[in-house]
């Protein structure tokens, strides 16, 4: 049998020959995006451990996720997530997450290898591969790129949706994620055109419910932050007898604290900021001081506002940075 290098070489018609290699992670999760990657390997790089990403330990994979970075010519990473997976579906997302991997390499490859079928891919040399990933160097490295990528999104959405398992499952249909799902409804980045979320979508009184939709908002907000490429600190802290922060996050340099207004369009609440009075401000302003206090961030620090507004059940993300006014 050969290696997973010799395959490659296979392609090869003389040294410099480059090939790219691209696969996905994610087309069967009830919730979450679908990640390709694209990645360019030296010539003569090889990497006797890389296999087919779902048959390495989670370790291993981050281990070679680094080494795959380090050493690579090029790579790219595409990401479609859940609405747009409704939109066009799981097949036509993983093309458009594929088209994006391949469009955020840097350097012209003479050949790509793709995994599984074929793909409709006419502006490309290429070449599909079935069973790639467990039999292509470069496949394989892309298909730990697209995992490793993945599970850390699924992870960055767990301290949003504490109560789903996310960290653990990363959105597939496990049946402890079937049995949270049929008790706490669909969440946001659940993909709503899968059996069996559909069954399990919020409905009309779930929306009529303030509380409920104060809580959806907070969601949103902050899963348009992870879509951003940002990283939740903390949700809901809490200090009691001061007040309460809706979201914390990094965001390069600094730490931003957000507070997240919701409502309905059309129902004259007006803008976010002006639903903040002075004492709602300095209750968040103090909350933050205690947090700074007992966490050691070495950032400058930013204090945001969100409004998510409903029509129906279409929600509109507004953030406005330094919408919280100090002085």
């Amino acid at each position: 049998m050969k290696s997973f290098f010799e395959f490659d070489n296979t392609f090869r018609s003389k040294n410099e020959y480059l090939l790219c290699g691209i696969d996905e992670a994610g087309r069967g999760p009830l919730a979450g995006p679908v990640v390709a990657a694209a990645v360019v390997l030296p010539v003569n790089f090889d990497m006797p451990e890389v296999r087919d990403s779902k048959k390495l330990s989670e370790k291993k994979r981050n281990d070679l996720y680094k080494t795959i970075i380090d050493h690579a010519l090029s790579f790219g990473i595409g990401v479609v997530h859940e609405r747009k997976i409704d939109e066009i579906n799981i097949l036509n997302a993983t093309y458009e997450a594929m088209k994006q991997a391949i469009g955020g390499i840097s350097i012209k490859p003479h050949l790509f290898l793709i995994d599984g079928n074929p793909v409709p891919f006419s502006h490309i040399k290429h070449r599909n591969i079935i069973q790639g990933d467990n039999k292509s160097l470069s496949i394989a490295s892309a298909s730990i790129l697209a995992k490793v990528v993945r599970d850390d999104l699924m992870k960055r959405y767990s301290k949003v949706y504490p109560y789903y398992g996310f960290e653990k499952h990363k959105g597939y249909g496990t049946k402890n994620h079937l049995e949270i799902l049929k008790t706490l409804w669909a969440t946001p980045i659940h993909r709503q055109s899968f059996k069996p979320v559909k069954s399990f979508l919020p409905g009309h009184d779930h929306y009529k419910s303030r509380r409920w939709l104060g809580k959806r908002g907070e969601q949103l907000a902050a899963s348009s932050l992870i879509k951003l490429g940002n990283d939740i600190i903390a949700m809901n802290y809490n200090v009691q007898g001061i007040g309460e922060i809706d979201i914390i996050h990094m965001e390069e340099n600094e730490i931003v604290f957000t507070e997240v207004k919701t409502g309905y369009s059309g129902n004259r609440w007006g803008e976010p900021i002006d639903q903040i009075d002075r004492k709602k401000r300095d209750r968040i302003l103090e909350t933050a001081e205690v947090f700074l206090s007992k966490n050691d961030y070495d950032a400058h620090v930013r204090f945001d506002v969100i409004s998510v507004q409903f029509s129906g059940n279409i929600p509109k993300i507004k953030r406005i940075k330094r919408g919280l006014a100090i002085d």
